[in-house]
């Protein structure tokens, strides 16, 4: 663990070092401060709730990812679980006649139990046709995601906006918002979650069979751990969670489900980004999320103020991602060697 940290640490400070020395020339300490502003300031603090907004979706895909992740499962699938369950979350808050504190207790339920199933169908495809998990997940991306496009812009579309995009849901079921501000109450459900999984990650007996599953699946097998119920579980644990997060996404800022809206972002990526650049910890994870959030604002505040354009963001999330991946991979094939 040192190890991999004097890894992590000798990189963040090669750049803190060029950053100071570039922040003696005058358009550099221009383009950072129009990057910080683009993250944290704006008029009435909008960057700021703008970041955070980003950062609860942010935090809920690392989440799903995390829990898979630690059970040494390549569930890479969040995409799809995220569409899935923000467009069950918008049909039901659409179509669902019932006071709104049951539309919104329903959407949330249903969001969580389609991404599950979702999530767990990429189990059962390895199980039963030896397609491994990774592959499984990632395809079954696209079938949700196309789905997702189909009916928003066929069957379930409001034709009268304009735009590709569901009608909107009830409006007195949609998350309240923060007094003055753009931010909704789903920031909270996000962190109470995330704040769960770390918890039981590291207290519940649950929590240590996922992660002595994760480090040797001969040794749980040994130990007579449910491996097979684990597997399953974890995988549905981390779509829901996927599901919850485009409930959050739907019923917080949009109050719809807009085509493209949790794919463009590329909210599924960075996710598994920010787990990677927190060496899958779970503590960890929030601030990377954080990180990755406040990137990618501010890279479009440095556009709109100074011209730099925001696929800078991109790219250093890019360099960042390929050097922790080369790490995680020593890692994994260190904890190979030793405990398999």
């Amino acid at each position: 663990m040192t190890r991999t940290l004097r890894k992590v640490a000798l990189p963040i400070g090669v750049v803190a070092l060029g950053l100071v020395l570039l922040l003696a020339f005058a358009p550099t300490r221009e383009a950072v401060l129009a990057f910080l502003n683009g993250a944290f300031g704006g008029r009435n603090n909008f960057n700021l709730y703008s970041t955070l907004s980003r950062f609860a979706i942010l935090l809920g895909v690392a989440m799903s990812v995390l829990v898979s992740f630690r059970a040494g499962l390549l569930n890479i699938g969040a995409e799809g679980q995220l569409v899935l369950g923000g467009l069950t979350a918008a049909m039901i808050g659409v179509y669902l006649p019932a006071p709104p504190l049951v539309v919104t207790v329903s959407a949330l339920l249903g969001a969580m139990v389609v991404a599950a199933l979702w999530a767990m169908l990429a189990g059962l495809i390895e199980r039963a046709t030896n397609v491994p998990l990774l592959i499984g997940s990632l395809l079954l991306n696209y079938p949700a995601v196309y789905l997702a496009s189909y009916f928003v812009s066929h069957p379930f579309r409001d034709v009268n906006s304009g735009a590709t995009q569901s009608f909107r849901i009830l409006r007195e079921a949609g998350l309240p918002r923060f007094t003055g501000t753009i931010l909704d109450y789903g920031i909270v459900l996000i962190g109470i979650t995330a704040l769960v999984v770390i918890v039981l990650e590291r207290t519940s007996v649950f929590g240590y069979r996922v992660r002595m599953q994760g480090y040797s699946v001969g040794f749980a097998r040994a130990s007579g751990f449910p491996t097979r119920r684990l597997y399953y579980r974890t995988l549905m644990i981390s779509g829901a969670i996927a599901g919850m997060t485009g409930f959050v996404a739907v019923f917080g800022m949009n109050q719809r489900f807009i085509d493209g809206m949790l794919t463009a972002p590329l909210y599924a990526w960075t996710g598994i980004a920010a787990v990677l650049m927190a060496a899958i910890i779970p503590w960890v994870t929030p601030i990377t999320a954080f990180f990755f959030a406040a990137l990618a604002t501010g890279a479009i505040g440095m556009e709109r103020s100074v011209g730099i354009p925001r696929e800078v963001g991109q790219i250093i999330q890019a360099i960042i991602v390929l050097y922790l991946s080369g790490v995680a991979g020593k890692m994994l094939s260190g904890r190979d060697g030793k405990g398999r």
